[in-house]
């Protein structure tokens, strides 16, 4: 169990490696997630296009627009 409380499950949409780090494009419902995580952490999880994820957002700030 993780203490973040912001946890969004979402499919992956597109996963684009760099030589060191990864976007990995998360569709939650209506709308996209980027996570940047290292390349090797990528490719330790195996993540693929279609894959099952959970976005997990553990921040001190969250911004709101109107």
């Amino acid at each position: 169990m993780l203490s973040a409380r912001n946890q969004f499950p979402g499919i992956i949409k597109e996963i684009k490696l760099g030589n060191v780090m990864a976007d990995v494009v998360v569709a939650v419902g209506d709308i996209e997630v980027v996570a940047a995580i290292t390349k090797v952490s990528a490719e330790r999880l195996g993540l693929k296009v279609g894959d099952a994820v959970t976005a997990i957002v553990k921040s001190t700030d969250v911004l709101i627009d109107k």
